[in-house]
């Protein structure tokens, strides 16, 4: 009897011992794994690369270091399986850079933030309900351009993109499509420094017009609807890469536009994470925790205010994914939930 007893204490003992093993194998799905990630070379998309490589460690997976590649290499690579994801599509101003083969071996999935990725052009809302502005039409006007201009050469000024960057073209196409060339003056230099500038002025009360995109520090030191508005183009015309996505360059319900609809003149994008379609197969908890991660600008905009003001080392971003995930760790543990859930 006493001998009976004692397996069945060394049985139960031995279940007990095994139910934390299970638990542990259940709760990190991706043990094992390697994971080969990359991220956009622009630092505005790093917080999101951050949280999304957290999430997938509290997963098990090992993931190794980020590979910062331009966009049209990230999209053949990760064609090509030598990495398995980044946080940073645009879509759709990224399908011309998309390999034709790109649907075949790789894919996107849920939503980083639907339309977040807005381009266009802003003014001080104090001189736009001043001087009735609704497009940039109205900055051929004299009286707007003497408000707008700072350097006393007879033109507004207003804050561009630097040399090489993509939206330098398009704001070139826009002076020309809009005859704006004798009328506004285009600040080319670093942007970084152009914008710090321009809050100067802003904070002296002075007017300010410049374009930026979203997300990105400006619009949450530039809040749209009560320091700037979103201003239109005069009218719809497309540049050749944007023909075809005309309905996308005009957006509802934007907050801080002078008009709604308002005619941006940039395709509104949706952010989203890319993976290799093989990976995302074979790892249905990281294909779930991407199907379900989001975020929203304002939380974005508010971590890359923190960059601009010099939190941007690895362990700053870090930290701030850590507050973020501590502020919102019903949701995040929601995801992680579902992803351990699709895994079984």
């Amino acid at each position: 009897m006493k001998a009976l007893l004692r397996l069945a204490a060394v049985a139960v003992l031995a279940a007990a011992l095994a139910i934390p093993a299970i638990a542990d194998n259940h709760m990190k799905p991706g043990k094992g794994v390697d994971v080969n990630p990359a991220r956009a070379t622009w630092n505005t998309g790093f917080f999101q690369a951050k949280l999304v490589r957290m999430g997938l460690e509290e997963l098990g997976f090992d993931v190794g270091r980020n590979k910062d590649l331009q966009n049209p290499i990230f999209y053949k690579t990760v064609t090509l399986g030598d990495v398995d994801y980044w946080p940073n599509g645009w879509f759709p101003i990224h399908n011309a850079q998309l390999p034709s083969n790109f649907y075949d071996h790789a894919d996107t999935y849920g939503y980083v933030v639907k339309a977040g990725g807005l381009q266009g052009y802003l003014a001080s809302k104090k001189y736009v309900e001043q001087y009735n502005i609704k497009s940039l039409e109205d900055f051929k006007r004299p009286e707007v351009k003497e408000a707008f201009d700072a350097n006393g050469d007879g033109k507004a000024d207003m804050v561009a993109c630097p040399p090489g960057w993509g939206c330098e073209k398009v704001i070139a196409f826009h002076m020309d499509a809009y005859d704006l060339h004798d009328h506004v003056n285009l600040i080319k230099a670093t942007y970084e420094a152009s914008m710090a500038d321009a809050l100067a002025r802003h904070q002296n009360d002075e007017p300010v017009l410049f374009y930026t995109w979203t997300p990105n520090w400006t619009v949450f030191k530039f809040k749209p609807g009560e320091d700037v508005l979103w201003i239109n183009v005069p009218e719809i015309v497309p540049t050749d890469a944007q023909k075809g996505s005309e309905d996308k360059m005009v957006a509802s319900g934007v907050k801080g536009t002078v008009t709604d609809p308002l005619k941006f003149g940039f395709i509104a994008s949706d952010i989203r994470i890319v993976a290799n379609k093989e990976f995302a197969e074979k790892n249905p908890a990281a294909k779930v925790f991407f199907e379900n991660f989001k975020l929203t600008l304002t939380d974005i905009a508010a971590q890359n205010t923190k960059m601009n003001n010099g939190e941007k080392s690895e362990a700053d971003i870090e930290r701030h994914a850590k507050e973020w995930i501590k502020a919102n760790q019903d949701m995040w543990d929601s995801w992680l939930d579902k992803a351990r859930a699709a895994a079984e």
